[in-house]
């Protein structure tokens, strides 16, 4: 870890302050920083020095910027700059810095999750690999680990290092079985052609993990794992975790398929399965067993878990011809009130936007309004307004939309507070004071007007000496800055001694007590020999201590 600190507190290419180291992998360091030219916190994905100059390596930190440059979500990290040129100097990719923990911390303190978060999560990284694979792009390493989770509950996919860009050669075994062996694909595992199917299989294994609180395969070695994921059918999830819905353990198993085109053929696809749980939790899906077919059609079809279809007949005697037409009477106005409740179940509906700004924004709204709404969230500082309150929305309360459960959603973007911005106070010293103020000014800080000014013999003048706070303070934007500025070494004065008439060692006696020097020494003939005749600066004049005397001493 020694070896990395070495850079915090250094600015990369004039721009990017490092802070603190965040996390540690295999191959990089992330730091978190700061871009002094807009003083936004961003993540710095450094590049290990050992692999700074191994071009697999390089090959793949390009490769991850370029896929998340090809990206934007609200679910993918976004990505702000790249250096990768050149031999000298770090590598590194600057991101938007997620402020949360990865799904794989969170699993592990909380264990199984509820079926409702489950869906919640799946639900965006869905969205995030639809996107992706619109684009051509297939994360190949889908796993908790690469999954933050913000305190909002929105999910970020990040690590897109091993990704398969548009038209690229596929990576197969020869190239060590990329991605992690507990959530890889069957032909992922045994180095066949991959596709975007392979990465549902991943977000399969990740909902297993999540419903039970374990990993469908687990062994002693990596390779006894990967023969598992292309041999072995995992453990029912409901026979590890029964209160999980019936409909949920046909959607992990459904993604787990392991033949390629028996799973879920697209994100989209699943996604609606996903939502279709969301809004009836009791429902199971109709599944098509024929070998070779996926499992699941594209069509989202299903019964209420606990009810059958009914085979029996209902025994009528009509013994009458009144008994007859109270009977065709009732069926018919009861078939007319179900065709007409049918007819309105499916037909969307308009409605209201209620007012959100002014209320607190919790995760559970994402899941509360999912029926209806897809809701994102967008973070602004605001020093007026507490920490994860709604200041805005879009559409506006009170405007109408046309919507239909778990179908046609209306799009719902909510603005939440951060709270007042922080900044952490980075070490000014040694700065010329005009740029120590310019570099505040740029981070959303005040320098005091008139600052401190007092002498230092270490310091020049016109340079900061220290902050009031310390620097690694975190302060609030608007908040003043007290630079105390170095006015360089102090100058003593001192009073110029009356040597005339006196003898040269007497002289220079009263130089050396007024400090003083000597400066030229001349001689002129007449007058005592060895006595002072004349001396360059007036007796009790003010000079700098140091300055030089010369004196004129008669040679007799």
């Amino acid at each position: 870890m020694d070896t990395y600190e070495r850079y915090i507190g250094q600015t990369l290419d004039r721009r990017y302050y490092l802070l603190r180291i965040i996390g540690v992998g295999g191959m990089a360091v992330v730091y978190e920083g700061m871009d002094t030219g807009s003083g936004r916190h961003v993540a710095v994905k450094m590049l290990k020095d050992e692999y700074a100059n191994d071009s697999a390596s390089v090959y793949r930190f390009v490769n991850e910027s370029k896929a998340i440059a090809a990206l934007n979500h609200p679910n993918i990290v976004k990505i702000y700059d790249v250096s990768v040129t050149g031999s000298a100097g770090p590598k590194y990719i600057v991101m938007e810095l997620v402020e949360g923990v990865t799904l794989k911390g969170y699993m592990n303190r909380t264990g199984a999750l509820p079926a409702k978060e489950i869906l919640s999560y799946a639900e965006q990284i869905l969205k995030a690999l639809e996107q992706a694979h619109s684009k051509g792009i297939i994360h190949r390493d889908i796993k908790p680990q690469n999954i933050m989770l913000l305190r909002s509950g929105r999910i970020k996919v990040t690590d897109f290092g091993i990704a398969k860009m548009p038209n690229a050669d596929t990576i197969t075994v020869g190239d060590k079985a990329i991605g992690t062996v507990y959530y890889i694909s069957p032909e992922q595992a045994s180095g066949q052609k991959i596709d975007a199917r392979s990465d549902l299989y991943s977000l399969g294994v990740m909902m297993y993990e999540m419903a039970t609180g374990q990993l469908p395969f687990t062994g002693d070695t990596p390779v006894s794992v990967a023969l598992m994921q292309v041999n072995d059918d995992p453990v029912p999830p409901r026979d590890i975790n029964p209160r999980i819905p019936v409909g949920l353990e046909q959607i992990i198993l459904g993604a787990m398929e392991k033949a390629p085109d028996r799973r879920f053929q697209t994100a989209e696809q699943m996604l609606k399965y996903v939502r279709t749980l969301q809004d009836n939790p009791k429902i199971i899906f109709k599944e098509y067993r024929d070998s070779g077919v996926s499992r699941f059609s594209g069509r989202v079809q299903g019964t209420i878990a606990g009810k059958r279809e009914s085979h029996t007949m209902l025994p009528v005697i009509l013994g009458v011809a009144s008994a007859f037409l109270i009977v065709a009477l009732t069926c018919a106005i009861f078939i007319w009130n179900a065709l007409t409740a049918s007819m309105n179940e499916n037909q969307p509906k308009s409605i209201q936007i209620p007012n959100f700004i002014g209320t607190m924004y919790t995760f559970d709204m994402t899941t509360e309004y999912s029926n209806y709404y897809n809701i994102t969230v967008e973070y602004e500082y605001d020093p007026d307004t507490p920490e994860n309150q709604i200041i805005d929305q879009t559409p506006a309360a009170g405007e109408r939309r046309k919507v239909k459960a778990g179908e046609q959603r209306c799009d719902l973007k909510l603005t939440v507070s951060r709270g007042a911005e922080t900044i952490r106070l980075p070490d000014l010293t040694i700065y010329d004071a005009r740029e120590a103020v310019n570099y505040l000014k740029d981070l959303g800080l005040n320098a005091k007007n008139n600052p401190q000014r007092i002498s230092s013999p270490t310091i020049p003048a016109g340079y900061v000496i220290s902050t009031e706070p310390q620097a690694g303070t975190i302060m609030n934007a608007g908040d003043v800055v007290v630079l105390t500025i170095s006015k360089g070494e102090e100058v003593q004065q001192t009073t110029v001694p009356n040597m005339v008439g006196k003898t040269t060692s007497e002289a220079y006696s009263m130089l050396t007590s007024a400090g003083l020097k000597l400066g030229d020494v001349t001689y002129r003939a007449g007058g005592a020999a060895g006595t002072i005749a004349s001396q360059s600066l007036n007796h009790s004049s003010t000079v700098p201590a140091g300055s030089p005397i010369d004196l004129v001493v008669y040679s007799g």
